[in-house]
């Protein structure tokens, strides 16, 4: 978000500035441009992630750090939301239907073996969002999952899963789906 921050900032500067200076700022219309800088929202519903639910929300909150395209958001209540997350005791996994929806588990297998939460979130809400498992892996890849080790605590996607997640959204606010799939990530 941090690009629609700047251009934002950048409007209103240069719109105060004119003011000041006596001149009048004046906002042309620009439809289209407003839409390439509108992320697509996609909601979640972290209510059945048990004691997984803070580290969801951060997982949730990184990608909304880290690309413009997309922005996920706890859904409001009483809607469909496009991401269901929940808790289990098998292994994390993700089962996307179509770009930027499907279900999400944080399987209680991988955190007794000592892999993070966040982590866990952010990469399997990474497949949520179109990425695939990149195994094997350094820890600086979020998508390499399990093969990062136990030590590996980071939840940060990296430079190219972010371009890949931007070209797939492409800071649009309105896309079609990519069409079902009927691929099960299981890290």
């Amino acid at each position: 978000m941090h690009v629609r921050t700047l251009v934002r900032s950048a409007t209103a500067t240069l719109a105060m500035t004119l003011a000041l200076a006596g001149g009048q700022a004046v906002a042309a219309p620009s439809p289209a441009g407003d839409r390439a800088l509108a992320p697509r929202v996609l909601t979640y519903d972290a209510s059945a992630s048990a004691e997984f639910k803070s580290a969801v929300d951060r997982g949730a909150a990184i990608w909304n750090e880290s690309v413009d395209g997309v922005e996920l958001r706890p859904v409001a209540t009483g809607r469909r939301a496009d991401i269901r997350i929940l808790a289990d005791n098998g292994w994390p996994r993700a089962l996307p239907t179509t770009l930027g929806n499907g279900i999400v588990y944080i399987g209680r297998q991988a955190v007794v073996q000592g892999y993070d939460t966040v982590r866990i979130s952010a990469h399997e809400l990474g497949h949520i969002l179109g990425l695939p498992d990149r195994k094997p892996g350094p820890c600086s890849s979020l998508m390499s999952g399990s093969s990062a080790g136990t030590a590996c605590k980071n939840p940060y996607p990296n430079a190219a899963e972010r371009a890949e997640v931007e070209r797939d959204f492409g800071g649009v606010s309105v896309r079609t789906a990519e069409g079902p799939r009927d691929v099960v990530t299981a890290d």
